[in-house]
């Protein structure tokens, strides 16, 4: 059986989105797929190898002024090489946020990356839960606690650092990393049965 490659396409302004970036790549990892962090504000040629070579990519930003990084926006831009090649067509694509609000415009964060992969033609892979924290039941440790289906959405204090990203956060980052695997997996079966 072939092991998924999962790369982890993200910028970090100040460390907040690099935590769930681990956290995606840990739950890939636990699901059995090769998972690669990829910083894209210093990308390197080896690296946009390793995403040629992928065959899923997690796109993760912060969400600043409504939409993701300066630095993630470049680097969307810059992946136009491979859009007029269609070298990620056929890809599995999926994404990631971080805000300081508990909304903060991070969907539009998660579409920018959806139109994104969709130029690419690739298939996007969304969180698979549902929301988390929306009953008198439910608390802010559930899954999923933003209520977001597009990708995990994470809500972090402006005034602390990365080590207060909040836990059930996290886990829902790792669950979308196992959920991208899980689905590469069956991709990869599926083209080989072909």
């Amino acid at each position: 059986m072939t092991t998924p490659v999962v790369s982890i396409a993200y910028h970090s302004g100040h460390g907040h989105t690099a935590v769930l970036a681990e956290a995606v790549r840990a739950g890939a990892a636990d699901a059995g797929a090769e998972a690669h962090l990829i910083d894209v504000a210093g990308i390197t040629d080896e690296q946009w190898a390793a995403l040629d070579g992928s065959d899923a990519i997690v796109f993760g930003s912060p969400t600043y002024m409504g939409t993701a990084s300066g630095a993630f926006h470049v680097f969307a831009e810059a992946s136009s090489k491979r859009w007029f090649g269609q070298d990620w067509k056929d890809k599995l694509a999926a994404g990631f946020t971080n805000s300081g609000s508990k909304s903060g415009d991070k969907l539009h964060t998660l579409q920018f990356f959806q139109i994104l992969a969709g130029q690419h033609g690739m298939h996007w892979v969304n969180l698979g839960l549902h929301p988390g924290w929306n009953n008198s039941a439910g608390s802010e440790n559930d899954l999923n606690r933003l209520g977001v289906f597009a990708g995990a959405a994470a809500q972090s204090n402006v005034d602390e650092g990365p080590e207060a990203v909040h836990k059930a956060d996290l886990a829902t980052a790792e669950h979308l990393g196992r959920r991208v695997a899980e689905t590469a997996r069956v991709f990869l079966q599926g083209r080989a049965a072909a």
